[in-house]
């Protein structure tokens, strides 16, 4: 379904991802794991957009995404959840999720709307409530729930963990495979190996923007280098 391909990104001089090759089957979750500065941001901010390629391809079902601007790509079947949330701080959660809702025109929203509100109750109870007073947990739900607002087929996620209490983590990471159940195809980026592992399906482990070990994910569970780097083993 999603498909990279021999992909560069430079910063400047500064070689960011060195040839980098994956794939995301329809259906699947497939993690992307690495350390801080291995270049998992940059690889799902070029999908999204957000950074060109030097030279690489991006495919989607076939077609390449490859200097698209952003909002295309969402209406194409792309749509990112950025490290550190970046919800409009200044708007309520329904006009938040509004937002993620904002190229489409179809008679769906309110369902999609109240299907956001099943798999977050929390936000519905909120719904009125200034986003920037919402606690980190929320916040986090808030960014997903305003991506699925936007009906993607592929949903990029990055690092939806960070700085959250271990219960709210079980938390989210249990909604993402309820939403990759009901058909959503995910990549995800986290640093956090043992809980992207017991979601994914498949995972790659990125280091220094080269991909250096793929596998199901059981076998990067069990394999000694992943469990020493990432499991704490």
């Amino acid at each position: 379904m999603l498909e990279l391909r021999d992909l560069h990104v430079y910063y400047g001089e500064i070689h960011a991802l060195k040839g980098v090759s994956l794939s995301v089957s329809g259906g699947e979750i497939v993690a992307l794991l690495g350390p801080n500065g291995a270049g998992k941001s940059t690889t799902v901010k070029t999908v999204s957009g957000l950074h060109a390629p030097r030279s690489g391809t991006i495919q989607l079902e076939g077609e390449s995404l490859v200097g698209l601007p952003a909002h295309e790509i969402v209406n194409r079947g792309v749509a990112h959840v950025p490290e550190g949330r970046h919800i409009f701080n200044r708007l309520s959660v329904f006009e938040n999720l509004e937002m993620g809702a904002y190229r489409r025109s179809d008679a769906r929203i309110p369902d999609d709307l109240d299907r956001v509100f099943s798999l977050f109750p929390r936000l519905k109870e909120r719904r009125a409530q200034v986003a920037g007073t919402l606690s980190g947990g929320e916040q986090q739900m808030l960014a997903i729930g305003r991506a699925l607002m936007a009906t993607p087929r592929v949903l990029l996620l990055d690092e939806p963990s960070m700085g959250l209490a271990p219960v709210l983590v079980e938390q989210i990471f249990e909604t993402i495979a309820d939403i990759n159940r009901h058909g959503t195809t995910i990549l995800l980026v986290e640093q956090n190996a043992a809980v992207a592992l017991e979601v994914a399906h498949r995972g790659y482990v990125l280091e220094t923007g080269s991909i250096v070990l793929a596998g199901t994910a059981s076998d990067l569970i069990q394999n000694v280098d992943v469990r020493r780097a990432y499991l704490g083993e």
